[in-house]
């Protein structure tokens, strides 16, 4: 079996979203020989690039299975585009306007009710709840993504997280939520406020981390549906914009699974933020820092705006990748192809990972 992946550039200036196209098995073959799936849609004014990307480069109108990994805009709007002008089989996309049973309990104002709650969950995620609704209209199949789900019960494209509780101790913790009666409820660390961001310049030293082991990302990013590709003993690893603590929950599974075989591929979450790894999960997950010259045969790919440093990458996410010997590398606008055994396409050419960054700005 063969398979390739296009991280598709989102986020022609200065905001960066997420596309991931992804095909694989008999790539020489016709396309009864092939599964194809959208890992979100990035911004609205990206559907129809990938539209015409998956119709240009993988000859097909039909897509197994398209993965809203979690509500945020620029993962979820441009599938709206892509279920209007393509043939979809499965939407997988959670619904936590459905898992509010019980919620109200969890905030502060005794006037909550469990309804209000779903019905504001379903307001404040208009643009997901469209999204299903647009589906059950066309009449795809709706798939809420926890773990162990997998496509057509296959177990090559298979979810390792989140599990459906991990996800519902999340929701009091959305966007647009009331004052929960509890600030850390999920466990999670509270984000501060914003601050305005001043750039300092970091001396790096190969091999040590300028990151910890604090989440601090959203609850919602945690909530992002991790999925792992298994291909001929070679696995594929997308994790939307999921941070530590949904991460070291799903390398257990991920573990399981893989039992020893090979990581190829991997997403670097949340466009290449600081706020989602640290050195102990990148250790669980690639593997501890490598003496300098040495390579893993990895690869790791962050979905970036043309104009989206430093903030997207971080100097300091890539240096981690590139010490542990992952040849780490960022869209910047532009698409990205990972591939093995696929056929060749005329005018694309190799591109160099990343270079280490021994001395770099980025804001503090």
């Amino acid at each position: 079996m063969e398979y390739e992946i296009d991280v598709i550039g989102v986020g022609k200036e200065s905001k960066s979203g997420d596309a991931i196209a992804v095909r694989w098995g008999n790539l020489h073959g016709g396309c009864d020989e092939q599964k194809v799936v959208l890992i979100d849609g990035g911004f609205q004014e990206s559907g129809q690039d990938i539209v015409n990307h998956i119709k240009h480069y993988y000859e097909t109108t039909r897509i197994d299975a398209i993965v809203s990994t979690h509500p945020d805009q620029d993962h979820v709007n441009g599938l709206h585009v892509v279920l209007d002008e393509l043939t979809v089989k499965q939407l997988w996309i959670h619904k936590p306007w459905e898992h509010n049973q019980g919620l109200s309990g969890k905030f502060l104002d005794g006037r909550i009710t469990d309804e209000s709650v779903g019905r504001r969950l379903k307001e404040s995620l208009e643009s997901a709840s469209n999204l299903v609704g647009k589906a059950i209209k066309k009449g795809v199949h709706i798939v809420e993504p926890f773990r162990g789900i997998s496509l057509y019960n296959q177990g090559e494209f298979i979810v390792i997280g989140p599990t459906k509780e991990f996800y519902e101790s999340l929701i009091p913790e959305f966007d647009g939520m009331p004052e929960a009666n509890t600030k850390i409820a999920s466990g999670l660390i509270k984000l501060a406020g914003k601050a305005t961001p001043t750039l300092k310049r970091y001396m790096s030293t190969w091999g040590v981390d300028a990151l910890d082991d604090n989440d601090t990302t959203s609850a919602k990013n945690n909530s992002s549906t991790i999925i792992l590709l298994a291909v001929d003993d070679q696995y594929l690893l997308f994790t939307g914009d999921a941070g530590i603590t949904a991460l070291n929950n799903a390398a257990d599974q991920l573990d399981a699974i893989r039992n020893g075989a090979p990581l190829r591929f991997i997403q670097i979450p949340h466009h290449g933020s600081r706020r989602n790894v640290g050195p102990t999960i990148l250790n669980r997950l690639v593997g501890e820092p490598v003496l300098e010259g040495e390579k893993r045969p990895i690869s790791a790919i962050a979905s970036t705006a043309k104009k989206g440093d430093p903030k997207h990458p971080r100097k300091a996410v890539m240096n981690a990748l590139t010490h542990r010997g992952v040849s780490a590398m960022a869209t910047r606008g532009k698409t990205i192809r990972h591939h093995y055994n696929a056929p060749k396409r005329e005018g694309w050419t190799s591109i160099e990972p990343e270079a280490y960054y021994y001395v770099y700005d980025d804001e503090e």
